[in-house]
């Protein structure tokens, strides 16, 4: 069984789907099947396209493209995304953090499609987003008497 530990903005598990990333993956997995791009199809699209929203939002909101007007806009609004809603703190740090920690389980061979539908790269933190457990070096050990 092969095992790592790596980090994600967003990952194909129940507890990401937020509304509206269906839609986009179905649009973009047939746009990049056909240009031949990104092997899992859902990679960056995520992420790329709620930062968008984010900047659509904000240039609506402020009628446009003054840095500073988009700036305080941004500390203020609660932005909707295909990513959950979206807020940042006083410094534009995201206001809740959203690096996950995934750890990859039950790899086998070099075959992609495995990771295509999240049932590999299994979310072991935040708790909130988590679709399973961490698997560590001599987990069973510690329960041995």
């Amino acid at each position: 069984m092969g095992l790592g530990v790596n980090y994600e903005y967003w990952a194909p598990v129940p507890k990401m789907m937020f509304p509206g990333v269906q839609e986009l993956l179905n649009t973009y997995q047939e746009q990049s099947a056909q240009a031949g791009v990104d092997l899992l199809g859902h990679y960056m699209a995520p992420l790329a396209y709620a930062q968008m929203q984010v900047v659509a939002q904000a240039v609506e909101a402020t009628d446009g493209f003054d840095d500073a007007s988009l700036a305080a806009y941004a500390r203020e609004a609660t932005f909707p995304t295909v990513m959950g809603d979206v807020r940042f703190g006083a410094k534009g740090e995201w206001s809740e953090p959203r690096v996950l920690q995934v750890q990859f389980q039950g790899v086998s061979g070099h075959e992609v499609g495995q990771f295509r539908n999240g049932s590999r790269q299994i979310v072991v933190f935040p708790p909130e987003s988590s679709s399973g457990k961490l698997i560590f070096p001599y987990a069973e050990a510690l329960t041995a008497e």
